[in-house]
């Protein structure tokens, strides 16, 4: 965020300084010019980083990492993302680490890492049930029983395969 800050003002300083330096050489341009590119360049700095964090960040994911679920919307702070909205979070599956039951091949596990714009990253690791088309994250007091059951989870069944689901219970 500190370093979004500093580019943000050096932008502005930038344009600020090619401004004042136009000013220079064309006296009779207005003299209100040089804070307008400065603000013109804060302004055009934070567009481009909000708009540009989704593809920036899914990009440098390494390589068997699945970016799923984009979420896009608008915000009343923010009036123009209701015409052009703006992705703020997304979830990610390590396809590197999913793992399938011994005994019963449709249930998998994999780690699940949720990115939202301006806070830290949150992990996971979930247990999707592919033929009943269901999920559960696991947390403390659950247990595989002797069986290969879970025990003590509250699974949530989706009403139809969601891409994160999908991404998990892809075969290879």
């Amino acid at each position: 965020m500190a370093i979004e800050l500093i580019a943000a003002l050096l932008t502005a300083g930038t344009l600020g300084l090619l401004a004042w330096a136009l000013l220079r050489w064309v006296p009779s341009l207005p003299r209100w010019l040089v804070p307008v590119a400065a603000g013109v360049g804060l302004v055009g700095f934070t567009l481009w980083s909000e708009y540009s964090w989704f593809s920036r960040v899914s990009a440098a994911m390494p390589a068997g990492f699945v970016v799923v679920s984009p979420e896009a919307g608008g915000s009343p702070l923010r009036p123009w993302t209701y015409l052009a909205p703006l992705v703020t979070s997304f979830t990610v599956l390590d396809g590197t680490k999913i793992a399938r039951h011994p005994t019963e091949a449709d249930m998998v596990i994999a780690p699940v890492f949720g990115f939202a714009r301006w806070q830290n990253p949150t992990n996971a690791l979930v247990v999707f049930d592919c033929a009943n088309n269901r999920r559960v994250p696991v947390v403390e007091g659950m247990e595989i029983d002797e069986t290969g059951t879970l025990q003590g989870a509250e699974w949530m069944v989706l009403p139809a395969p969601d891409e994160l689901q999908q991404a998990a219970c892809r075969e290879g």
